[in-house]
């Protein structure tokens, strides 16, 4: 298999100088880098279009198309360039210099072992200092933190989209990134096809990389919860229903899933936030799925 590489990055109104860094840091790593822009003002796109490096192209979507749709694109115009292998990255990422170097050389040597390999991530920590644990295993009805040292590759049953290396074939085999979710749960859904289809997910402890969660955080019985705006609880909620319905996804997954989509709509209709817009919001998404609409929220 061959090595050419492209990095997908999708941007909407981007932080313009952390996408600056980010996409200096990317293109000596990488042989493309494709930004794929979601309606971001006109001052923004002709400051994207300026900075970008000679392998770089941007396509400049005029709207919001949804994370799905815009990394498809990018998956699209990687094909086109004979790519084996495509990274994608949110706008507030930063990898280090040796970040895609570490996941491809992960990734091959699984490859050579016979493994049937989906995608390697990234090894990430907070960008605003807070250092995490982001792999994970489901185990029975629950899913276990897995720390990684530098020296470990670990399987694991998730990766966040963002510091993710794919290969071209398994995008091919396992399909695209699901246009119906719009935004969340769109790694999710992709990393259980790939299961579903006996592929392998690995986190790679050498890959660093930073990469900005975004919002606020407020603890609540003593757990650290995320603070979103009633439309993005939409989603959630509305997504994570239709993945429980899903015939393909397992049934350990989906008890676990469960449990947790009940705890996310009491504490965010009852104890954080616009607690009754996001009450509002989860239950129209709810709504929506028994509808069949998905897509961008439309009232």
């Amino acid at each position: 298999m061959t090595n050419i590489i492209s990095a997908i990055i999708v941007t909407f109104n981007p932080d313009t100088e952390v996408l600056k860094t980010l996409i200096k840091s990317l293109a000596p790593q990488v042989n493309h880098i494709f930004i794929i822009d979601n309606g971001s003002s006109k001052n923004t796109v002709d400051f994207i279009r300026a900075i970008l490096p000679p392998n770089g192209l941007l396509i400049d979507k005029g709207y919001n198309s949804g994370i799905s749709e815009a990394i498809n694109t990018g998956i699209l115009e990687a094909n086109k360039h004979h790519s084996s292998y495509v990274v994608c990255f949110d706008q507030d990422s930063l990898p280090a210099a040796d970040m895609i170097a570490q996941l491809l050389s992960a990734i091959k040597r699984k490859i050579d072992d016979g493994i049937k390999v989906a995608a390697v991530g990234a090894n990430y920590s907070d960008i605003k200092g807070d250092s995490l644990s982001p792999f994970v295993r489901l185990v029975g009805h629950k899913f276990q933190r897995i720390d990684c040292t530098d020296s470990e590759i670990v399987e694991v049953d998730h990766l966040i989209t963002s510091g993710c290396l794919f290969t071209m074939s398994a995008l091919v085999d396992i399909g695209y990134m699901e246009p119906k979710l719009f935004i969340d749960y769109v790694d999710t859904e992709w990393c259980l096809r790939a299961i579903n289809k006996d592929y392998l997910l690995f986190g790679i402890g050498a890959a660093k990389m930073q990469h900005d969660l975004g919002d606020y955080f407020v603890k609540v019985f003593g757990r650290t919860i995320p603070v979103h705006s009633p439309l993005r609880n939409y989603y959630l909620v509305r997504n994570g229903v239709w993945l429980l319905l899903q015939p393909w996804v397992s049934l350990n997954w989906k008890t676990m899933h469960f449990i947790r989509l009940i705890k996310i709509y009491i504490v965010l209709s009852l104890l954080v936030g616009k607690k009754f817009e996001n009450w509002r919001m989860m239950t129209k998404g709810i709504v929506h799925v028994i509808k069949g609409k998905m897509g961008r929220y439309h009232k």
